[in-house]
């Protein structure tokens, strides 16, 4: 059985775990204390030298330490439900709607979280390397994540899911970044309709929950 390294309150394992949710697949579930640095311990340090969650480890030892390779590895042996687009254009738009959710939406919203919260003190990035805050880029993320909001519902005025006709790995990306957005006191601002009608059906399915 693989090994799922998770933390339930951290954004980035709740993508893994959406996707280990879809695929109905079995592991062996590890919750590591992020709040009390046990992300920093050698033991874990071992498994992940970068001192960062999600990590799978298949059944050959291998750890995979981060959400790409985990849901490439995963759709290639759990293929249905394909998360990842079936037809060359699916899985292009896929791929171009997972790197602009991590990159306009995600990544303006870590940038709110770690130069504004007093619990991230000189840990504004991730990893083992002390690193100061600099709260200007938590203003900057606030405007990003705004702006996203609302490109994301220009899309889904268009399509039903961000890739196209099927709920795809963009879908369980920007459904994380949406609610994480909450956790800093941000929400979508009223007139989102397509948005939100979106993020009530991502979250009637299964992993939506999770």
């Amino acid at each position: 059985m693989m090994t799922f390294y998770d933390c339930a309150t951290a954004p980035s394992p709740r993508r893994a775990r959406m996707v280990i949710a879809e695929k109905r697949v079995d592991v062996a579930r590890v919750e590591i204390d992020l709040r009390n640095g046990e992300h920093f311990s050698p033991e874990f340090q071992a498994i992940n030298p970068r001192c960062t969650v999600p990590v799978l480890v298949t059944e050959e030892g291998e750890a995979l330490c981060d959400n790409a390779a985990i849901v490439r590895y995963l759709e290639a042996l759990y293929p249905d439900p394909p998360l990842l687009g079936r037809s060359p254009l699916e899985q292009a738009r896929t791929a171009e709607w997972v790197w602009r959710v991590e990159s306009e939406g995600l990544m303006a919203i870590m940038e709110v979280l770690r130069n504004s919260s007093k619990a991230l003190k000189d840990r504004a990035l991730p990893g083992p390397d002390p690193v100061p805050q600099i709260p200007e880029l938590a203003e900057r993320g606030r405007a990003r994540g705004q702006r996203f909001f609302s490109v994301m519902d220009e899309r889904l005025r268009q399509t039903p899911w961000l890739a196209g006709d099927a709920f795809s790995f963009a879908d369980i990306s920007a459904l994380v970044f949406v609610d994480f957005a909450g956790w800093v006191k941000m929400e979508p601002e009223p007139g989102l309709d397509a948005l939100k009608a979106w993020r009530e059906a991502c979250r009637a399915r299964p992993s939506g929950q999770v």
